[in-house]
């Protein structure tokens, strides 16, 4: 197009002035609401699209079949992720006696089933023996490496999976109500249980329903599971996916934010300030680690961890 119609149309432009810029992404946190049917990998996949950014993980995989707090890491804050799957972890279930599945949980074939046999006392001393510190073997179809891959890839390919036991920390396994399966009503001598767990990270709570049911002679598996906290984030906190999307870069929680809720914190001078931007260390001060490193501006640094009487940076967030 050329000539007086051209002219106007490059006036307009320049009347309305530059086209306007997409809002700067922050690094930080997303606290989602993981829906039911999406993997984690979805939601990431779901996250990069809506932030248009390639910089996104997640701390802690939840399954399929679960929902509830998944924590994804935004640009810097990626390097918090390793950390925050650490954290301890909480979550609401429902147990089903007297079946059992290949995968400890309901998406998987049922392998046998057996009459239930679980008065209140019985059931009180079999969770009392799956609470604290107990060697737990995962499910057999977990994402935990055998000899380079994936147990439930081998256990899919026809193979028989024996994975070694780890030690894990149950910290509270309470049961909340016992139920009819075929109502949902409540009923005291019903072989649904809901229950609150709260562990330590490495935890599978399929193996607890699988374990409980085996204590009990029925055998069992989970039907139902919601991830309600990941160290101070709980699902109160959360966001739905819609919410997310809805909300964008707005949802996120600036890197130190996000650093100062979740660990302990320590405060530097400009001297310190520099010596943790280069990744050196600092004289201990006694704090439980790993915690963050704040400078006389208030943004974050790092997170150290002390040891030998010196706080060595573990991850270094500063200069930008």
């Amino acid at each position: 197009m050329s000539g007086p119609a051209a002219a106007a149309g490059a006036g307009a432009r320049a009347a309305a002035g530059p086209a306007p810029q997409p809002a700067a992404v922050p690094d930080g946190l997303v606290v989602l609401d993981k829906p039911g049917g999406w993997t984690s990998h979805d939601v990431v996949a779901r996250a990069r699209r809506v932030l248009r950014v390639r910089r996104i993980g997640h701390a802690g995989t939840l399954d399929p079949m679960a929902t509830g707090v998944l924590l994804l890491g935004v640009g810097r804050a990626t390097r918090l992720l390793g950390h925050l799957a650490l954290a301890e972890k909480e979550y609401e279930a429902v147990i089903r006696l007297g079946v059992s599945t290949l995968t400890d949980d309901a998406e998987g074939e049922v392998v046998a089933t057996r009459p239930v046999d679980a008065p209140p006392e019985r059931l009180a001393v079999a969770m009392a023996a799956l609470t604290g510190e107990i060697d737990q073997v995962p499910a057999a179809v977990s994402a935990v490496k055998v000899d380079g891959r994936r147990a439930y890839a081998r256990v899919r390919a026809g193979e028989q999976v024996e994975l070694a036991p780890r030690r894990v920390t149950v910290h509270a396994f309470e049961l909340r109500e016992r139920r009819d399966p075929a109502t949902g009503q409540p009923d005291p001598a019903g072989s649904d249980l809901a229950v609150r767990v709260a562990c330590s990270s490495g935890t599978y709570v399929r193996a607890l329903a699988r374990d409980l049911g085996e204590a009990l002679g029925c055998g069992g598996h989970l039907t139902s599971l919601r991830r309600t906290r990941v160290g101070p984030f709980r699902v109160e906190d959360a966001m739905t996916l819609e919410e997310f999307a809805e909300r964008g870069p707005a949802a996120i929680t600036p890197l130190t934010r996000a650093v100062a809720r979740a660990f302990p914190a320590r405060q530097v001078d400009a001297v310190g300030a520099r010596a943790v931007a280069h990744g050196r260390r600092l004289p201990a001060v006694g704090l439980p680690g790993p915690y963050g490193v704040f400078g006389p501006d208030g943004a974050v640094l790092a997170l150290a961890q002390e040891r030998g009487g010196q706080a060595h940076p573990v991850v270094v967030f500063a200069p930008a």
